[in-house]
């Protein structure tokens, strides 16, 4: 069985990907979001016209499926090179984010509970 990754250890291993490449002068804020935005286009792409059903069932079909892995793969590498360049947590972005979101958007009873 393959031991699942860390966070901090994808991160690493992809800033010594680029290092060893000499990748970090193009790697900076602006290229990795305009990197990351194509990457998102190209995950939209394969969902565009499919119907709520068959975008439900993308899995299904190995070929896709390994598609749409690649591509969030891709979104996901970038997004954490952006936040290793700008100095964010991304875990703890996350939390804090839903922290405000659960305030703004209370569950419905929420202001019932005892």
């Amino acid at each position: 069985m393959t031991e699942h990754p860390d966070l901090a250890g994808l991160q690493r291993r992809l800033a010594e990907f680029a290092a060893a490449r000499n990748w970090q002068p193009y790697h900076t804020p602006k290229n990795l979001v305009a990197a990351l935005s194509v990457e998102a286009s190209e995950l939209v792409e394969i969902f565009q016209w499919l119907t709520p059903e068959e975008s439900a069932r993308v899995m299904d079909d190995s070929d896709t499926a390994h598609r749409v892995t690649d591509e969030v793969a891709d979104v996901l590498a970038y997004l954490l090179q952006l936040c290793e360049v700008l100095g964010i947590d991304p875990l703890t972005a996350l939390s804090a984010k839903i922290d405000r979101n659960e305030r703004r958007f209370p569950a419905p009873g929420a202001d019932d509970a005892p």
